[in-house]
């Protein structure tokens, strides 16, 4: 009767056989690239735990990992290319075969090419191979390529590659084994999670202090030794306070900023003249300093003199000049940053303010020294390694602003008035990093012709206006007007803004949208009602204002419905991948390091790795580099043919392990037939060690820059010298100034001339100063929850039983003088939209900050959930209140980004909090359902996924005896 009712009974098995077989790849649940042992049984995963031979996690694995095994069985995969047949948004499509799919795509994008390559847009979202990508881009002619960096983090790559050669997130990294005093700032769970949980735990079992500075008080902020819940984009004050404190009390390295950085390169004073503002330098171009013992200037980069850091100088032609030291001295000992003028502002009090810069003083005045003997650029042996045990990390808390950048670029102001970085105790590169400041290439895209490459690759940087990609009239050559007079040096693009370009045909109508990974139309940093109505608005006429979208994801996303041609990628399990250093490598502070993902598992839809799909669509298009002189395939053998056998320059390719002939160079060589075999040997990663005279001073170490060289990670063995004031950004000032033959349009000089300032800066975040603080009272931000990763995780059956559903979350005493309880719903309303939310109210949270988790909320009928999901029921997004675009003043309209960069500025919403009434007890806005893509399987109540009985989730069961988890 029991069976009857309820079906046959369960017989556990307690020693179960996990496994038949095991295979190492690496984890692509967030972007910590950890390695992975995927444990098989009958072809099927059972069971994901971490490798602990890998570099990166050495063993650990957080939930999202584990989760892996849900992803690669969620009900929500496409299955076939699509072709639409309704409207745009309906999600009405059919299937189609692949040589259908790609034949289409390929006359699509082969008459742009013929015709105009611009018209073809291409943007990437949480793409690991933009080294293809970019290429690819590149040998299709088009300017119009970026990632998602552009909407994350390239206020942080940005500021950092122009300071010190590096950044935080993927360049650096904390001396977790020696630093004494560690400073978060602005880092959610999601980042770095498993690298910083086992860096975390080994400052606490050595006592040393750890402070966290961000808004929210979660995650690593909860175990703080001390919690700084400052106001959102007000870092940059604090900071400078601390600098204040610190330049007051003489704690300053003064050797390391001599020998390390431009403190004491001359500025030339001639304020209104073209060189006002530039460094001083010889009949060569090399930078002058001054000596204080001969009295007379000399190259900076000499070894062999006494230089000065403060004091104003003669120079022989009769100008005056300053150290770039003493201007920094200069601004930031006024009382305009003493703690008292900032604490206010960034809600920190004076009394904290100078204690905590009294910590960094005492760590500061307790030196690290390893006995280990070291060899400088100039030859100057050193018995001993000795570094400021400070250290510091940050990520998009401070870089999601539009005062980011100079934010970023004050931390690291701050690092080398510290003498802390890259020394023992402080930040350390990731290799393959440090890069020459400003590292890396110019943008390219100055002329596009048809059928014609690119000049170099789209992403790159500028160094003044000469390196712009505008128009003679000023006008934007890039879609996103990325390395224009908007964002002139946009390091990433501004993917945010591809979407409104497209559609207002500003600055010039494109034919073909072509984006990967990126549900642009329910969650980024872009208004998400806006973005869908965009995607679906029509001209007179009756066509799409953006003519033809094709879209690549493996899981049917909100995206999807919108695309006018999908082509359904695989899994993280199912591919191979390459984590290159020629992008997004594991490298660390001890050495390179690169990895693969390998096929664990053969796909059982009939899809294709997106890489593979892109070489395809390159071989077909003729694209240099993708064909042989006699038209046939450059590489017949797909992604893993490319991974092998490409080389970006002689010896360089994808992958720095096991090259040359035999396998058995390293970074520089030969091909190796055999590499991904090796790879595959060595559990799917390479590493190489530095020997220990390497570890530190990467930017000034001769043994390490001659090494760099060998390995292929820079081109000359020359002393990075780090960069206290940034001379490019004084370049665009002069011109707005009306200095040079390139000139900005008069609606950017004023922006210029207050934003390209050479030194850090602080200003109200831009919405800030646009809206009334008066009726918008508050912050809006959001966070990403440990388990969950963009919005990937949501639609994953084991992750979602931590998160369906969020809340807006406020200060308790703040709700409480609006009215609002813990459990009411709450009316958001910013300067472009309105939201409705239900409220928990915590402690841990800035007074003037409301905040969510980013990405639960889904659309009702995209992922396969089921209908009554509460990710789409009760679940919400803040990006409803969020704006591309500043309001209009003098009749223009800039995007709502960092005037700097263009990096999306979706942390700086300013809303006003009202408790709804009783009756509006339900999130807003609300949309209709999605319709599903053709022959997605049911979703069932229940997803269970045990090996030896259903062989799919989502199938009825098979066998009363199972075993496995469910």
């Amino acid at each position: 009767m029991l069976e009857a009712l309820a079906g046959p009974g369960e017989v556990v098995e307690t020693s179960p056989t996990v496994a038949d077989e095991v295979k190492y790849t690496t984890c692509y649940m967030c972007a910590c690239r950890c390695g992975i042992k995927v444990h098989l049984k009958d072809g099927r995963i059972r069971y994901i735990e971490g490798n602990k031979d890998h570099p990166v996690n050495r063993g650990v694995l957080c939930g999202k990992g584990s989760a892996g095994i849900m992803q690669q069985y969620s009900p929500a995969k496409l299955r076939k290319p699509l072709l639409r047949t309704g409207e745009r948004g309906s999600g009405e499509f059919k299937e189609i075969e692949w040589d259908e799919a790609l034949a289409l795509a390929t006359k699509w994008l082969g008459d742009i090419r013929r015709t105009d390559p611009k018209k073809l847009a291409f943007f990437t979202g949480r793409d690991q191979s933009q080294s293809l990508t970019g290429w690819w881009a590149a040998q299709f002619g088009t300017p119009n390529f970026a990632a998602h960096g552009g909407f994350c983090s390239v206020n942080m790559a940005a500021a950092g590659l122009y300071s010190i050669g590096g950044a935080f997130w993927e360049f650096g990294e904390p001396d977790w084994d020696q630093a004494r005093y560690f400073m978060l700032f602005g880092v959610a769970e999601d980042h770095d999670s498993n690298p910083i949980k086992i860096g975390l735990s080994k400052l606490k079992e050595r006592g040393a202090k750890f402070l966290s500075v961000n808004p929210v008080k979660t995650g690593y902020s909860a175990i703080a030794d001390e919690w700084v819940g400052i106001r959102p984009g007000t870092d940059g004050l604090f900071i400078f306070a601390l600098i204040h404190v610190l330049l007051r009390n003489d704690i300053v390295d003064f050797e390391f900023l001599a020998r390390y950085t431009n403190a004491t390169w001359l500025v030339i004073d001639n304020p209104g003249g073209s060189d006002h503002g530039l460094f001083a330098r010889d009949a060569e171009g090399a930078p002058l300093a001054w000596d204080k013992d001969r009295g007379e200037p000399v190259a900076a980069s000499k070894a062999d003199f006494s230089p000065a850091v403060v004091g104003t100088f003669d120079l022989p032609d009769g100008r005056r000049a300053s150290p770039s030291f003493q201007l920094l001295a200069d601004r930031y000992l006024s009382d305009e940053f003493a703690p008292e003028a900032v604490a206010d502002r960034c809600g920190v009090t004076a009394e904290r303010i100078r204690r905590i810069a009294a910590e960094i003083a005492e760590a500061f005045n307790n030196p690290v020294v390893i006995d280990q003997p070291w060899t400088d650029w100039a030859g100057r042996r050193h018995e001993t390694m000795v570094g400021r045990p400070i250290a510091m990390h940050a990520m998009r808390g401070i870089s999601a602003h539009s005062n980011g950048f100079h934010t970023c670029r004050a931390l690291h102001v701050l690092q080398m008035l510290l003498g802390a970085v890259d020394t023992p105790g402080s930040w350390r590169y990731k290799a393959p990093y440090p890069k020459p400041l400003p590292g890396g290439p110019k943008p390219a895209g100055k002329t596009v012709a048809p059928n014609t490459p690119l000049g170099g690759m789209p992403l790159g940087f500028t160094m003044g206006p000469e390196d712009l990609l505008v128009e003679a009239d000023g006008t934007p050559k890039r879609l996103d007007k990325a390395y224009s007079w908007e964002a002139p040096i946009a390091a990433h693009g501004l993917m945010h803004m591809a979407i409104h370009n497209a559609w207002a045909g500003d600055p010039y109508p494109i034919d073909v949208l072509f984006m990967y990974m990126a549900n642009m139309a329910w969650n980024s940093s872009m208004n998400t009602a806006g973005t869908m109505q965009m995607l679906t608005d029509k001209h007179p006429d009756g066509t799409y204002k953006i003519p033809k979208i094709i879209y690549s994801d493996a899981y049917a996303s909100e995206m999807v419905s919108y695309a006018d041609l999908v082509l359904p990628d695989t899994t993280y399990l199912e591919r191979w991948d390459c984590i290159s250093l020629l992008d997004r490598p594991i490298g660390s502070a001890h050495g390179p390091a690169d990895a693969i993902r390998r096929p664990v598992l053969k796909p059982d839809r009939d899809v294709r790795p997106f890489q593979e799909v892109m070489i395809d669509l390159g071989a077909r298009l003729g694209l240099p580099g993708f064909v042989n002189e006699d038209g046939s395939p450059k590489y017949p053998g797909g992604y893993p043919d490319y991974i092998v056998n490409h080389e970006r320059k002689p010896g360089i390719g994808p992958l720095a392990g096991f090259r040359g002939e035999d396998g058995e160079t390293a970074g520089k060589g030969a091909p190796n037939k055999s590499q991904l075999d090796r790879y595959v040997a060595n559990k799917s990663f390479w590493r190489m060690e530095l020997p220990h005279d390497q570890l530190y001073f990467k930017h000034g170490n001769k043994g390490y820059l001659e090494n760099a060289v060998k390995l292929g990670l820079i081109d000359k063995a020359e002393q990075i010298v780090l960069h206290l004031y940034s001379e490019p950004l004084q370049k665009f000032r002069l011109a707005a100034e009306g200095h040079g033959e390139l000139q900005p349009p008069e609606r950017d000089r004023e922006r210029l001339k207050a934003y390209f300032d050479p030194l850090p800066i602080w200003y109200a975040p831009l919405e800030e100063q646009a809206v009334s603080a008066e009726e918008f009272p508050l912050s809006a931000i959001t966070q990403r929850p440990m388990a969950m990763y963009h919005s990937w995780h949501s639609q994953n059956s084991w992750l979602r039983q931590i998160y369906s559903k969020n809340f807006l979350y406020m200060n308790r005493e703040t709700a409480r003088s609006l009215g609002i309880e813990d459990g009411d719903y709450a009316w958001v309303t910013s300067n472009h939209g309105r939201i409705r939310a239900p409220v928990r109210t915590m402690e841990g949270v800035n007074p003037h900050t409301v905040w969510t988790w980013n990405a639960i909320g889904k659309r009702k009928g995209a992922w396969n959930l089921p209908a009554d999901a509460p990710e789409g029921q009760e679940g919400f997004l803040l990006n409803h209140v969020i704006s591309e675009h500043l309001p209009e003043k003098n009749g223009y309209s800039h995007s709502n980004s960092d005037p700097v960069t263009g990096q999306a500025a979706w942390y700086d919403v300013r809303v006003r909090v009202e408790k709804a009434v009783d009756c509006e007890q339900s999130p807003l806005p609300s949309f209709p359902p999605l319709a599903r893509p053709p022959r997605m399987p049911n979703r069932p109540d229940v997803l269970r996924y045990d090996a030896e009985g259903r062989k799919w989730p989502w199938q009825r069961r098979q066998a009363a005896k199972t075993s496995g988890v469910k």
